[in-house]
């Protein structure tokens, strides 16, 4: 009976062991998209002298250029952003890719040290040339969300003439102020629950907040609607990891590693330098999308910051039923507002 059972578990050991590594190296694609011009391709490609991994995507390679450029920090949106956006792929071709240090562009051993906004900025730089040559386009339209607007703007002020407009998802303002907007919401919510320890607790997150040296606890304002009204956003990573065919389980370790490097060096520096104090005019139509209930990049601070900004044309977006992804919550409509508006676009 004992060798029995022994049997059982040596084999059970090595059937684990077989699997976890069968999802370490299980290759990594992108479905393929029925057409004669159509383009499905991921893949790294060397920007800045490191592998980024980029997918691209779209029913027709001719039709405008849109490059997202993913939040976090550190957060790709490569393992299940193609749940959403079917309809931006029959009308844009559509760029992700994997910052430095994130995701699948996340190397073992590579030195990290240098890692700042500035240089993500020309990394986002020199991937638009490649992708605007790649596809034979002029300009591409660039679109940043959550703290991916900090390198979108900051990319689309440096070098405007390789981009069509600049829209903002979520986007970034005043770092303290859209913190303070979000404990003050998250403040309220928790009084109307019921929950007032918890009420308390957080009221002693305001000085700390004020100085720059926290942030209003992001299970908290997710648990209150203040980051996804109409989807489920975490569910969406692990059914990306789990099922998606874009990552496999050697690169949900690399997003591990990628967050925590990204976030310990960019939001710090974010909090030093706000975005009002890093841009204040934008030489290209510009356009901040923001929904109603966003309280992980507030609603109210990013619209302070949109009245300031200088720009040829602005518009300011807010979709009614959404929080920090209007995009995904409400994707039928962003996509057909995004492709009115690049109507208007000189590409």
């Amino acid at each position: 009976m004992k060798k029995k059972s022994a049997k059982i578990m040596k084999y059970g050991i090595i059937s684990l062991i077989l699997l976890v590594g069968l999802g370490l190296l299980f290759p990594t694609w992108t479905p393929r998209i029925a057409g004669a011009n159509s383009i499905s391709m991921m893949k790294q490609v060397d920007i800045g002298g490191t592998g980024h991994e980029i997918m691209i995507r779209g029913a027709d390679r001719r039709n405008p250029i849109v490059i997202f450029v993913h939040g976090g920090p550190g957060c790709s949106e490569i393992p299940y952003v193609r749940k959403y956006q079917q309809r931006l792929e029959r009308q844009f071709t559509v760029v992700h890719y994997d910052q430095r240090g994130s995701g699948k562009s996340y190397h073992f051993g590579e030195d990290y040290s240098n890692l700042s906004s500035d240089l993500l900025v020309d990394d986002l730089l020199e991937l638009t040339d490649y992708v605007a040559k790649e596809l034979g386009q002029r300009k591409v339209l660039l679109i940043g969300h959550s703290f991916g607007t900090y390198i979108g703007l900051k990319a689309a002020a440096k070098a405007p003439g390789r981009y069509a407009a600049y829209i903002g998802i979520g986007q970034v303002a005043d770092q303290a102020a859209s913190e303070l907007d979000s404990l003050d919401y998250s403040i309220e919510q928790a009084k109307r629950a019921g929950s007032l320890q918890e009420a308390e607790r957080l009221e002693l997150l305001r000085d700390p907040i004020r100085w720059g040296e926290a942030f209003t606890p992001r299970d908290v304002i997710r648990k209150y609607g203040g980051a996804a009204r109409l989807i489920d956003d975490n569910m969406d990573y692990y059914n990306g990891f789990l099922f998606g065919t874009e990552y496999n389980l050697l690169d949900v370790i690399r997003y591990v590693k990628g967050v925590k490097l990204s976030q310990s060096v960019l939001l710090k520096e974010e909090s030093k330098a706000p975005m009002p104090t890093v841009v204040s005019r934008i030489d290209i139509p510009l356009y901040f999308v923001m929904g109603q209930y966003d309280y992980m990049t507030s609603t109210r601070a990013a619209k302070r910051y949109f009245d300031d900004l200088q720009a040829p044309d602005k518009q300011f977006v807010v979709f009614e039923r959404s929080a920090h992804y209007p995009q995904f919550e409400e994707n039928e409509r962003f996509a057909l507002w995004l492709k009115e508006t690049s109507k208007t676009l000189a590409f």
